[in-house]
């Protein structure tokens, strides 16, 4: 509860300047991720044939559904994201709306805890991703080692 009650005074404290700086620093992150998923796709494509290995199929086909369900979900941040900068004159356009701009700040704070809780599901995601991949580079290096003996 007094986590709530701090999470409330700050939300009421940010400017406007200082929401718009946060957004624009939100996106950008999402951007380079956006970035990111277009070379996790490229390493799939590039090793679809060791993905696709029986002993290895279930797995990569739950690590691809799950990239595939991050990707949708950075796409709705950024979009959500853009929606959310636009709305900012409602703060900045100098007439007291009192509950527009309490809907805004509280909008502001729920992109901070969605965002929050992506970014954590995204590091377990690239970590998960990161130790596939680098298995698949280990057989592959070892079975060349093999096939040149």
């Amino acid at each position: 509860m007094k986590t709530t009650q701090i999470q409330t005074k700050y939300l009421e404290w940010l400017s406007a300047e200082q929401m718009h700086l946060e957004s624009k620093e939100w996106l950008s992150e999402l951007l380079f991720l956006k970035d990111e998923h277009f070379f996790y796709e490229d390493l799939v494509l590039t090793f679809i044939k060791q993905l696709i290995e029986p002993n290895k199929f279930s797995d990569s086909k739950e690590i691809i559904e799950v990239l595939n369900k991050s990707q949708k979900q950075n796409d709705l941040l950024i979009e959500a994201i853009k929606v959310h900068e636009n709305d900012l004159k409602i703060m900045l356009d100098g007439i007291n709306q009192t509950e527009e701009e309490k809907a805004y700040r509280k909008s502001h704070y729920g992109l901070i805890i969605e965002l929050k809780e992506f970014k954590k599901f995204y590091v377990q995601l690239k970590k998960r991703v990161f130790k596939t991949f680098k298995v698949i580079k280990k057989e592959d290096k070892r079975n060349y080692l093999l096939d040149k003996t």
